[in-house]
């Protein structure tokens, strides 16, 4: 723990310098974009988009080795072929050895809008999933019940409209996609990691039933955006066992998510309900222990150190998280493990140098319901660019 205080400490010393700007900045509607919206809008002629992101990590559990990571490299490019049809794509590698695609959609815009799209896009849940550009987030690590409840980074193929209403303050999203995975490879869904197994991330993926998504986010109030969203459907199971009782499940997911800014205060949160229905099915065919619900909630707040003339931004923020993916297993006939009850304290800063570019320390208290647990605790630091 001294040793996590230290490191922070000289981290703030090493941050005092800031640019200075002539405008002051002022609060927003909220309107933050990610990745795939800026090549959409950013483009005003014919022809070739090209943009990225990255994140670098270091990370240093209590009592044993650290860890330095290339966490991921993300390449963005875009095309457009006229004011109507846009290909975006985004191509990413983690841990400098994996490699993924993580969106691929043809957009079509009939106007301002409405648009049509189809092909490899991000699940509409939460805030991370969709806003995960290491600029856009507090924290060297993403929250953690994104990773284990709804689970980020979640993308499946389908097709949807997607659009706003600016009367109302209303952007609205719903998709047809393929689902989770019953079974992905020789991983199976349940414990720790939840539904988390089953994204086929839309590699040769199964798909026996079509799944719902739908979102709203609302921003009639200046500096505030909220967001509602839901995805309803089944896993998705192979010929050789969809005939047999637990070879799928059903999955109703329920998202409410916060995010507000004013001046030089910032804050957000989230509260993921997911609903499981044919986990005891589940659970006896494939010797799994997936609850029949999963649940969790967070709550963060930060406040820029910088005064609002400088360009650069000094965040200094504080975040709770309670989540557990044995929230119920009644249902699913199987022992609740306490240990997939979680809560985690996650302080730090985040010092944006620049548009686009950001380095970030926090130190994160891990802890969980079993009676006796220990908590553990983990420095990070890293940095992250987005352009």
């Amino acid at each position: 723990m001294k040793k996590a205080v230290l490191s922070i400490a000289i981290l703030v010393s090493s941050f005092g310098y800031a640019q200075t700007v002539s405008q002051n900045a002022s609060t927003t509607n909220n309107q933050q974009q990610n990745a795939a919206q800026n090549i959409l809008n950013g483009n005003g002629s014919q022809g070739i988009t090209v943009g990225g992101y990255a994140e670098v990590d270091y990370n240093q559990p209590e009592g044993v080795n650290g860890k330095m990571d290339v966490h991921r490299l993300v390449m963005l490019f875009g095309y457009k072929f006229n004011d109507k049809v846009q290909f975006v794509t985004e191509i990413e590698y983690e841990h400098v050895k994996e490699v993924y695609i993580e969106q691929a959609f043809l957009n079509y815009s009939m106007n301002d809008n409405f648009n049509i799209r189809g092909g490899l896009m991000l699940v509409p849940m939460g805030i991370v999933n969709e806003y995960h550009e290491p600029t856009t987030f507090n924290g060297v690590e993403r929250p953690s019940m994104d990773k284990s409840i709804v689970p980020t980074t979640w993308r499946e193929i389908g097709v949807g409209v997607t659009g706003k209403f600016d009367e109302a303050s209303l952007r609205y999203q719903a998709y047809i996609f393929n689902g989770f995975a019953s079974v992905n490879g020789t991983k199976v869904l349940g414990g720790a990691n939840g539904l988390r197994n089953g994204r086929q991330k839309g590699a040769e993926s199964t798909i026996n039933t079509p799944n719902f998504s739908a979102k709203l986010d609302y921003y009639g109030i200046q500096g505030l955006r909220l967001g509602l969203s839901g995805y309803f459907g089944r896993t998705q199971a192979t010929d050789d066992v969809q005939e047999m009782d637990g070879s799928d499940i059903g999955v109703s997911m329920f998202g409410l998510d916060a995010r507000y800014i004013n001046r030089r205060f910032s804050a957000r949160g989230q509260y993921i309900h997911a609903l499981i229905k044919n986990a005891d099915d589940y659970n006896d065919l494939y010797t799994a222990d997936l609850g029949s619900e999963l649940r969790g909630w967070y709550a963060e707040a930060a406040y820029n150190l910088l005064p609002l003339r400088k360009e650069q931004k000094l965040d200094a923020f504080v975040r709770y998280e309670k989540y557990d993916t044995h929230a119920a297993t009644a249902d699913a006939n199987i022992t609740r493990n306490l240990g997939y009850n979680r809560n985690e304290w996650t302080t730090g800063l985040s010092y944006h140098i620049a548009s686009g570019a950001v380095v970030k320390a926090d130190y994160q208290i891990f802890d969980n319901a079993i009676q006796g647990n220990d908590a553990k605790g983990q420095l990070n630091i890293g940095f992250g660019v987005w352009f």
